[in-house]
């Protein structure tokens, strides 16, 4: 090796040491420095604060975080995890700026549903179906669902099964601007399917189980355009759980056996027959139920007109305000 470049091998290394040096002392002098400002941000929730600044403080100054503490003596991890135990708070992070503030990002889980149980206790659901616990300080106006199955905390497989079903039935009520605000409450029964109240109209809506809300939905919209402004309150059941279909029963009249297999296909038998001489999709046709020989009427609305129905004018309807039990 020459001379010229050993000289510059030892002036690399030389800077170096320098550097590490100079960002030693560096960290030396910012660690000796105190914290000058906490700032405290939440975010996540748009619509409820269940994770308030004062309970975010107090677990700060359990881990001696505070205005004028030592840098070096504060524990931000610590601070973190311990906020992270608090389980309406999704995600916690902590750092300090070049001004020694300290920024405590919150990051809070958003409610979509609170759930009752059979027991008359409660508690809240997020988006990921996590069980959220009733805050005494903040409520919130969401979708209420009522006679869950359980209160335990190890919730057995088909428990699991209905609170994914409420998970999901909530977020399609959410996610539709009509049927958010029509909706007072969701039963569910003891078969496990599930009924919605609504606020305007005194009428039981029947889902049967939670798969294809898209297309049940659908239906019950298409039959509320129909019917709003003739003879709505004359039904007293409007199911939608049978596939391209929609059956109300109107209100002093019997009602067929849901699990009926000769029912339905009466019904369909029906649609049938007077679907190519009525230019109207709504008629009325007698069905005999299995159990009993007395005669039911019922209105159909045939899913090939679903298809066509323009949800703008639904939302033309008058609007309600949502008020629900806490």
């Amino acid at each position: 090796m020459s001379l010229k470049t050993k000289i510059r091998s030892i002036g690399w290394s030389l800077l170096g040491l320098c550097c590490v040096v100079l960002l030693v002392a560096a960290m030396k002098t910012k660690n000796n420095k105190s914290c000058s400002n906490v700032v405290i941000n939440i975010k996540g929730a748009q619509q409820h604060v269940f994770v308030d600044k004062a309970d975010i403080l107090n677990v700060l100054s359990k881990n001696n975080i505070r205005t004028g503490q030592i840098l070096e003596d504060i524990n931000l991890k610590s601070a973190e995890e311990q906020l992270e135990k608090n389980p309406w708070v999704k995600d916690a992070e902590l750092y300090f700026d070049n001004h020694q503030s300290l920024h405590v990002e919150i990051e809070e889980r958003e409610p979509i549903a609170r759930v009752f149980t059979v027991d008359g206790n409660s508690f809240y659901i997020d988006s990921a179906g996590l069980r959220l616990p009733v805050n005494d300080n903040a409520t919130a106006r969401l979708i209420v669902f009522t006679s869950f199955p359980s209160d335990k905390k190890i919730l057995s497989k088909p428990d699991s099964m209905v609170l994914n079903d409420v998970k999901q039935i909530a977020q399609h009520i959410s996610a539709d601007s009509f049927m958010n605000v029509q909706t007072a409450q969701v039963n569910i029964t003891p078969q496990r399917s599930y009924e919605i109240i609504p606020v305007v109209g005194d009428q039981v809506i029947r889902l049967g189980d939670a798969e294809n809300l898209d297309k049940k939905f659908a239906k019950l919209l298409a039959f509320y355009q129909q019917v709003w402004s003739r003879d709505f309150e004359r039904y007293s059941v409007i199911d939608v759980q049978y596939d391209g279909q929609v059956v109300a029963t109107r209100r002093g009249e019997g009602n067929i056996t849901p699990d009926t297999a000769k029912a339905i296909h009466q019904l369909k038998k029906a649609d049938a027959q007077l679907q190519a001489a009525m230019n109207d999709t709504t008629y009325s046709a007698p069905v005999v139920s299995a159990q009993s020989t007395s005669i039911t009427h019922h209105t159909t609305v045939n899913e090939q007109k679903i298809k066509q129905v323009d949800k703008k004018a639904v939302d033309k309807k008058p609007k309600a305000v949502m008020k629900k039990k806490h």
